[in-house]
């Protein structure tokens, strides 16, 4: 569930006899830096049906013979409204099942910072996120939050066991939500790096500082 955007390209060939098809588809409290780079490798599907193709064509589905249930999910929904962070916050419904990603991402947000306030949970979640956007680490949340020596709660690969039943976890998971769905800005904006306070690790001298919330300091 990256937040990458990926091309999609097709080319169709007249022929006599047949035609084929292909497309290319598509982690204590420090985050350091990697020079590690994930290279995404294409699939290919083929088909052996003769197809006649003088120009690109996009065929509309009719309204009438949608199902009601169909019509409304063409409806975009109207995001929830709130004048803080906290109120949004408990605005979010996190009774439902995370998908694994989003997992990833209220995990790092509850093991590194579900002692910061909610501004600084958020920062943790946009940081993932935006590692997941840049090509020097990996394209998906779990592949940030799993990357070696990258976040100190992840033991041989591993996330410590979640006490799901607390409110922490409730919170990392309303936050991981919104971050992901882009409801609340953060102040850390493009940040990649954080770090404690109470340590100064020496790649922090090289990078541009952009946030300071309560325990953490934020960089690019």
């Amino acid at each position: 569930m990256s937040r990458k955007t990926y091309s999609l390209s097709a080319a169709a060939i007249v022929a006599i006899g047949t035609i084929s098809f292909s497309s290319a588809d598509m982690s204590g409290a420090v985050a350091q830096e990697s020079d590690a780079e994930v290279v995404s490798v294409p699939e290919v599907a083929e088909s052996s049906d003769t197809v006649f193709i003088s120009q690109e064509v996009v065929q509309p589905l009719a309204a009438e013979t949608l199902e009601d249930d169909d019509k409304a999910s063409l409806i975009p929904q109207a995001a929830p409204t709130a004048d803080s962070l906290r109120q949004l916050v408990g605005q979010i419904d996190t009774s439902g099942t995370l998908s694994e990603e989003l997992r990833c991402l209220a995990g790092a947000v509850y093991f590194e910072a579900r002692g910061e306030p909610l501004a600084g949970q958020l920062a943790v979640a946009k940081v993932v996120m935006n590692r997941a956007d840049d090509r020097r680490f990996p394209a998906s949340y779990c592949g940030v939050v799993y990357q070696r020596a990258q976040f100190s709660f992840v033991k041989r690969g591993r996330m410590p066991n979640i006490r799901t039943g607390t409110a922490a976890w409730k919170r990392a998971k309303a936050i991981a939500q919104i971050a992901h769905d882009a409801m609340w800005e953060s102040e850390v904006d493009d940040s990649l790096y954080f770090h404690a306070k109470y340590v100064r690790p020496s790649w922090s001298r090289k990078k541009t500082q952009r946030a300071s919330i309560n325990t953490h300091i934020f960089y690019r």
